[in-house]
């Protein structure tokens, strides 16, 4: 106000309502740079309250069928929602699971799988931030994932199991898994693992049978007691004729045993007519090459010959696999015919390896070597799945003589040997079986397993050991059948409808994968006769058609490749099984230790009302008063910004007018 008076009333010769006009404008100006500067504000406050989270969390699996066991969840539900108390504290949301979390308001105790872990880590991920609680409805029986009970450990809410169904302990005979190679030979013994289980009181005797194609070949007597109430039977099964051998295990079911579902399984396994041709490929003299002809040929089924790689390759058509002992730039003959012909590979590198060709002529590893010979001494690693070691123990094995360096495998792959030296694990691998599909390959970095076979036989007075973890080796690799320019990958069995697939690997006639194949599948139903086509889809690097909503039979199919005359036949069996019956009872104990280890409770059904007074008693879940603060400016700075530029401009065109400027 000063600087206007100045500019406009001290000694100004303006008069009238010009000088009026001007002062008004040129105070509205400064005093909106004024109001810039300052920046006034004010602040708003907002009060809301805040209630939990109360998730209802039903079983929709069709376990909760059984017993009846889904008829108290509507009349629980009812309750918790009828009740004042409940809705003053809680916002109630209610989901359902079987193998996944769903919202849908029906539920049809229809879903074939239950993954109660899934359900929770789902509901954490959408309420993590919030409070609440869980109300877990279900009979306790989860059938997939993670085990529920030891993931409660991790759990941010805490859990209030309902248990429905029955909660009576009965007896039950239990086989749990059964453990089989997919393949054997003719006149082999192979061995058929099976786990058995029991839950009961008294001590019982129960009779176990394996059949063949229908035709009983082993039965023993079982005692199992509450103490002692699982076992393991190994038994090995004589391979005298070819073809799929459907085998099913069966326990008697005990006299009052109300779930016989499980008392049974079926399994298959493959017997191959085939003599494996195995070739060795070297350009040394060496121990170790007699000792794997020796060791391979101890099983009739399996035919060895020693070549140098300068070897004509027209007497390796009959080839099924190579054995690569130490390669070097006079093998490439020999890795371009592999190449081309799509067989499998052992390779033994050592000392007089050349890792440059070798790591040139092949991308499936690399071996970075630092031309330093070193005696490593093997380790067994616990976790390899691809077959049986139990009975492989390598405690005792010298070292073998092997070069140093970092060693990267470049497709799956599992290790079987780990390396140790001068008593230090070190992080590489001494023998590996990796494989992609139906390509598979072994490597030992090391020379001088004839070491292992005599110590073999020195420990046991017998190669046999040794012998036969080098048969499971060549049998892994030899269950390629990549020679075939169609392969079909399929079950003889599938447990009900669940991951009812059939793939199939095409190749042109260079062996290399064709993706732009047209293939079909006929299925006919053996008890209907009924049939139809089916297009054989692409995935990836196979062909794939799913039969998910198949109902059980036994049915016969037929692939065909469209251009060219390929195709194949086969037949398989889809069980009338459901894996939610497998439980006779509600696994109540299982739901109480999960409740206590998230400071939950357990409840029934009967008890509903103390579960509401349990909640609306916890003061963790009283509704929380919150505040927001809201800071607003007094003027939008863009509008004020117009008022000053308005108020100098229009007081520009003003004195401009009148000569004043």
């Amino acid at each position: 106000m000063i600087i206007v008076l100045f500019l406009y009333y001290y000694n100004s010769k303006n008069k009238g309502k010009l000088r009026l006009w001007l002062s008004f404008l040129r105070f509205s100006a400064l005093f909106g740079v004024f109001l810039l500067l300052i920046n006034p504000k004010f602040t708003k406050r907002d009060f809301i309250l805040e209630k939990s989270n109360l998730l209802l969390l039903i079983d929709n699996s069709s376990s909760m069928k059984q017993n009846e066991a889904y008829i108290d969840i509507e009349a629980i539900i009812n309750d918790i929602g009828a009740s004042g108390d409940i809705k003053n504290i809680f916002n109630i949301e209610k989901y359902h699971f079987g193998g996944n979390l769903s919202t849908e308001d029906s539920l049809s105790f229809s879903d074939k799988n239950t993954d109660i872990t899934k359900a929770l880590k789902s509901l954490n991920t959408i309420f993590g931030n919030d409070n609440g609680a869980i109300v877990l409805l279900t009979d306790g029986n989860s059938t997939i994932g993670e085990d529920y009970e030891y993931y409660g450990r991790s759990q941010k809410f805490p859990i209030y199991p309902i248990v429905l169904g029955d909660t009576t302990s009965y007896e039950d005979l239990k086989i749990n898994q059964v453990n089989i190679n997919k393949y054997t030979f003719l006149n082999n013994k192979f061995p058929v693992e099976s786990f058995i289980s029991y839950e009961g009181e008294a001590d019982i005797r129960a009779k176990f049978n394996i059949a063949v194609d229908g035709k009983k070949v082993y039965s023993q007597s079982v005692t199992l007691s509450k103490d002692n109430n699982t076992k393991i039977i190994t038994t090995l099964l004589e391979a005298n004729s070819v073809g799929l051998k459907k085998i099913r295990i069966d326990l008697e079911p005990l006299v009052n045993e109300k779930n016989i579902n499980n008392n049974g399984k079926n399994v298959s396994v493959e017997v191959i007519d085939e003599k494996t041709n195995i070739a060795i490929i070297s350009d040394m003299l060496h121990p170790d090459l007699g000792t794997l002809k020796k060791s391979l040929e101890s099983n009739e089924q399996r035919s060895v010959s020693i070549h140098k790689p300068s070897v004509n390759l027209n007497e390796l058509q009959d080839i099924n696999m190579f054995i690569m002992y130490q390669p070097n730039g006079s093998f490439r003959n020999i890795y371009d015919y592999i190449k081309k012909s799509k067989s499998n590979t052992f390779t033994v590198s050592g000392p007089k390896t050349d890792w440059n060709f070798l790591n040139y002529v092949q991308n499936s590893y690399t071996k970075n070597s630092f031309d330093q010979s070193e005696e490593v001494i093997p380790t067994i690693n616990q976790g390899f799945s691809l077959f049986d070691i139990s009975n492989f123990d390598v405690d005792n094995y010298p070292p073998l003589e092997t070069n140093l360096g970092e060693v990267l495998i470049n497709k799956s792959h599992e290790i079987l040997l780990g390396q140790k030296i001068k008593g230090t694990e070190i992080d590489e691998p001494l023998l590996v079986l990796a494989g992609n599909g139906l390509e598979r390959e072994a490597i030992l970095f090391g020379e001088n397993i004839w070491k292992w076979r005599m110590q073999s036989f020195r420990e046991h007075q017998s190669f046999n050991y040794f012998d036969a973890i080098m048969g499971k080796i060549i049998l892994y690799l030899s269950t390629d059948r990549s020679r075939s320019r169609l392969v079909l990958d399929y079950k003889p069995f599938y447990e009900g409808n669940n991951n009812t697939k059939i793939t199939a690997t095409y190749f042109d006639e260079t062996f290399s994968f064709d993706p732009n194949a047209s293939i079909s599948l006929s299925l006919k139903s053996k008890e209907t006769n009924a049939s139809k086509e089916l297009p054989m889809l692409l995935r990836g690097n196979y062909y794939e058609v799913d039969f998910g909503n198949m109902l059980s039979g036994a049915y016969d199919f037929k692939v065909k490749v469209a251009k060219g005359n390929v195709s194949k036949s086969g037949s398989f069996i889809i069980l009338d099984y459901d894996v939610e019956q497998q439980f006779s009872s509600s696994n109540y104990k299982k739901l109480n230790r999960l409740a206590d280890q998230t400071n939950g409770r357990l409840y029934y059904p009967s008890v509903t009302q103390k579960l509401i007074q349990g909640l609306v008693a916890n003061n963790n879940f009283k509704p929380t008063r919150k505040s927001n603060e809201n800071v607003v400016p007094l003027i939008d700075f863009r509008i004020l910004l117009g008022i000053i530029i308005l108020a100098l401009s229009a007081e520009w065109f003003i004195r401009k007018y009148n000569g004043l400027i």
